[in-house]
């Protein structure tokens, strides 16, 4: 795991690039802070930067930038990929090794010599792992830029003047003199929708992300016109869940339980090759509990495994881990956190996601990656298995409302929620009974009622698609809030970008995996662990596994009102079922109760007027939202926590 950076531009003077690129390696320092180098080519006008984590040939042989044997191509690699040793075998089988032999063992070596002997839109459909690099190609005066197929590691670009830069992260851009691009409306309003910037777009206008399972290969004739040409996808979920959707897995639930199982034994045995100490997440969970019990199958001695937990049992997972780990028989370290410890860890958020990003669960995801890595330099984590499988409740629900919703006519659905949006309150009052003893007092009405108006408000959806779009949103008109914004066009509001499948839980499934994946989900791990120098890697999302997944019938997934079915049966074969069957809890926080109390001065001082105006947004609609979750009249704690790291954000980044 790595960081990565670099520019194209003008020929310039040998001496005008080692302080560009210091600066913006020293950006991604956190990423890799074993070593870092630089290189570049001042006829060319190219500057290549990398920092890096070791992980894999710890020699200097497997020092980046690094050239071909051949010199004509060099690449900066973050990320892993796994399968390295097949295809170098290929390559000696075929007569392709480097000319002298091998310099090491690293994947990039590797890599580079698939790119030479297959050219690099041919060599990557062999690639099984997670990675983002570019590619310089000396002769054919070509940089591509390459990203993994689910999305694991980033990667964005840009024209900053006539210079095209790139980095792991938007920092590194800044880093360059030439960069001018101003914060982005239409990406802010995105994000308060979503709570992370969706692809293509980034925070700075005319910067982009490339989206997941993509290729993007810049000319010297685009380099001077300053053309950016479009990506090219190699893969995408869409294709995945179509093809499955037309051949469907036609063998039992037994075959299929199988065939997962060799396909997940593969995939978590790949993940654990590495040079240096490896453990895993565990909360005790379907999905990291199904890792960790594939990893400990596998290992000759005890897996290291970590979790956090808190002093509130109403937040706490850590007896349910420790139950899995006992069972197992890991070496399973937990730290118990009270509220002020958690706390105290909010202010370093901001500076390493160097975007805006406002899923909650960042913050135990940064501690738990804290933890590991004052024992470990790589952890397996157990995302992706809701997506895949079915895990989500919206599964489940969703197609239930639109089923009984989707026969009335259109103006009797408006109807019905402004009905239930008015009867939220006493319907609140009647659920929250029930939920009396699943939720901590403090919580309970205003949970439930927060459901039942985001339905209410989704229920005038002109279609399916619209209805889950509304269901995943949290401020469901965001451009309202700022002075001068419009919201962009995203994969949910292109029907040419959505996948061809009839089944409507499926068909969430491969959206969740195109947007809520790598937008939300891997950003997180991505920064969380980045941000400690930890490398964390996710065998349920490789991609023969998501492939296999899209091609299961939903009754191998969801059934009897529960997800994840498959992955139950072969977690069972390991660990009791009645150390997992338990409510689905998450990797939650009481954000909530936080703004009204401990958190209460610093959130007001971020949501002051004057603040909220210099940032572009009204102040009246935040302010308002603030002083209802603040009255008790509303939950809006996730509405409230986007704008309110956007904020912290741009403090923290001088913007």
């Amino acid at each position: 795991m790595c960081g990565i950076a670099g520019f194209w531009g003008p020929p310039r003077p040998a001496d005008f690039f080692p302080p560009i690129l210091e600066g913006m390696a020293d950006c991604l320092r956190h990423r890799g802070p074993d070593s870092s180098g630089a290189w570049s080519d001042p006829a060319a006008g190219l500057g290549l930067a990398h920092t890096r984590l070791a992980i894999l040939d710890l020699t200097p042989a497997g020092h980046q930038p690094m050239h071909s044997a051949d010199g004509r191509l060099t690449t900066v690699f973050n990320g892993e990929v796994y399968n390295y040793a097949d295809f170098r075998r290929e390559l000696e089988e075929t007569g392709h090794a480097p000319e002298g032999g091998w310099r090491g063992h690293s994947d990039t070596e590797a890599i580079l010599a698939a790119a030479r002997a297959w050219g690099v839109e041919r060599a990557v459909h062999r690639f099984t792992g997670m990675f983002a690099l570019a590619l310089w190609d000396a002769e054919a005066r070509t940089l591509t830029l390459l990203r993994d197929r689910l999305g694991i590691k980033p990667l964005y670009y840009g024209f900053c003047g006539g210079t095209f830069g790139f980095g792991s992260q938007p920092g590194a851009l800044r880093r360059h003199p030439d960069f001018d691009r101003p914060l982005s409306r239409p990406a802010l309003a995105a994000y308060l929708r979503t709570l992370y910037v969706p692809a293509p777009y980034s925070i700075f206008e005319g910067v982009r992300q490339l989206p997941p399972g993509c290729l993007l290969t810049l000319t010297a004739d685009d380099l001077a016109a300053r053309r950016l040409p479009e990506p090219v996808p190699y893969w995408t979920v869409n294709a995945a869940a179509e093809a499955g959707a037309a051949s469907p897995f036609a063998g039992s639930e037994d075959e299929a339980e199988a065939e997962l199982t060799r396909l997940l034994d593969d995939a978590v045995g790949l993940r654990m090759i590495a040079d240096v100490p490896l453990g895993a997440f565990l909360s005790g969970g379907v999905d990291s509990s199904t890792v960790v019990a594939l990893m400990q199958r596998r290992s000759p001695g005890k897996v290291k495994t970590f979790t956090i937990g808190f002093t509130d049992p109403a937040y706490d997972e850590s007896g349910p881990a420790r139950a899995v780990a006992a069972h197992l028989g890991t070496d399973h370290t937990e730290l118990i956190l009270s509220p002020e410890e958690a706390q105290a860890a909010i202010p370093d958020l901001p500076r390493f996601f160097d975007e805006p990003f406002a899923d909650a669960s960042m913050l135990p995801t940064y501690l738990v990656s804290r933890l590991a890595r004052q024992h470990v330099t790589v952890s397996l984590s157990g995302d992706g298995g809701d997506e895949l499988f079915g895990g989500y409740n919206r599964y489940l629900l969703a197609p239930a409302l639109w089923r009984a919703a989707g026969r009335l006519p259109r103006p009797l659905r408006r109807l019905a929620g402004g009905l239930l949006a008015g009867l939220s309150g006493p319907l609140a009052g009647v659920l929250e009974t029930a939920q009396s003893l699943l939720l901590p007092p403090d919580r309970r009405q205003l949970i439930v009622r927060d459901k039942l108006q985001k339905v209410a408000a989704a229920l005038s959806a002109p279609g399916r698609e619209a209805f889950f779009h509304s269901l995943a949103s949290f401020w469901q008109r965001p451009a309202e809030l700022l002075q001068d914004g419009s919201e962009p066009a995203t994969r949910f509001t292109d029907p040419a970008a959505w996948p061809e499948v009839a089944d409507y839980a499926t068909w969430m499934m491969a959206m969740d995996m195109a947007t809520y994946l790598p937008g939300d989900i891997l950003t997180k791990v991505d920064r969380a662990s980045m941000a400690v120098a930890l490398e964390a890697r996710v065998p349920l999302i490789d991609h023969r596994v998501a492939e296999f997944a899209l091609s299961l019938p939903l009754r191998f997934k969801i059934r009897d009102g529960q997800g994840k079915r498959l992955l139950r049966r072969i977690l069972y074969r390991h660990v009791p079922r009645e150390l997992i069957e338990r409510p689905k809890q998450g990797f939650g926080l009481p954000i909530d109760a936080w703004l009204r109390g401990p958190l209460r001065a610093w959130a007001e001082d971020l949501l002051a007027e004057p603040r909220l105006r210099d940032s572009g947004f009204k102040p009246a609609p935040v302010r308002r939202a603030w002083a209802d979750h603040l009255a008790g009249r509303a939950n809006r704690q996730y509405h409230l926590w986007a704008v309110l790291m956007y904020q912290a954000w741009r403090a923290e980044h001088g913007l």
